[in-house]
């Protein structure tokens, strides 16, 4: 069991976090972390998680972001966000066994091949990471990405064998295909599973319509 993480570090964390995203794209910005902190307190309230690991793991698991954009892709923006994390925590004499948990969710929160989120906190962290690319947020955040990298609206046809990202054909649609119809299976957490079936169902409602009006058909 780690200490209770006050009030003020929370706040004073809060306002340290949120200068890592003055210039960041309007798809991953401050206001993601806002929502992902929302989504963490909700899930942690149900699955009776330690809040107060869960707020300094949301406010802070995106402080890497602008390394690994700027490697395009090279760094691991969950690797150097938990040392950035680290840094920081201990710099507020944050207590070395709550820094450690927080380290360990931003570290695992992109959970790829390896480094899988081991605690509640960790999964409650990952879940809700992810569930903010679903549903009507997911989509809104796919189309203003596609809107970033200068790729088309739509297209129906599309094969996603036979196109990359960050070009002309990286679309939502193609996003939705390659990724974000594939999250809902990913949650770790019952409350998490719970939020993203409903909007898993909606997005993948958005599409075939947005399919059918392409169509000439609605």
């Amino acid at each position: 069991m780690t200490p209770a993480i006050s009030p003020a570090l929370v706040s004073q964390i809060r306002e340290e976090a949120r200068a890592f995203f003055r210039s960041a794209r309007g798809s991953h910005d401050w206001d993601h972390t806002e929502r992902v902190y929302r989504l963490c307190l909700r899930i942690g309230r149900k699955e009776k998680a330690d809040l107060g690991i869960l707020k300094l793991a949301a406010l802070l698991h995106d402080v890497g972001r602008e390394e690994e954009d700027r490697s395009h892709g090279k760094i691991c923006h969950g690797r150097s966000g938990a040392a950035l994390a680290k840094t920081l925590l201990e710099c507020h004499g944050c207590d070395a066994a709550a820094v450690r948990a927080v380290v360990h969710c931003i570290r695992t929160h992109r959970f790829r091949k390896r480094a899988a989120p081991r605690t509640l906190e960790a999964r409650i962290l990952f879940d809700a990471d992810k569930l903010d690319s679903i549903g009507a947020v997911g989509i809104g955040r796919a189309f203003l990405f596609a809107g970033e990298v200068g790729a088309r609206l739509h297209d129906k046809a599309i094969d996603v064998g036979k196109t990359k990202p960050y070009t002309r054909e990286d679309t939502a649609y193609r996003e939705y295909l390659v990724k974000l119809g594939g999250v809902k299976d990913r949650m770790t957490t019952r409350e998490g599973k719970r939020i993203a079936a409903e909007r898993h169902r909606f997005m993948a409602a958005f599409f075939d319509r947005l399919n059918k009006e392409t169509d000439g058909v609605l």
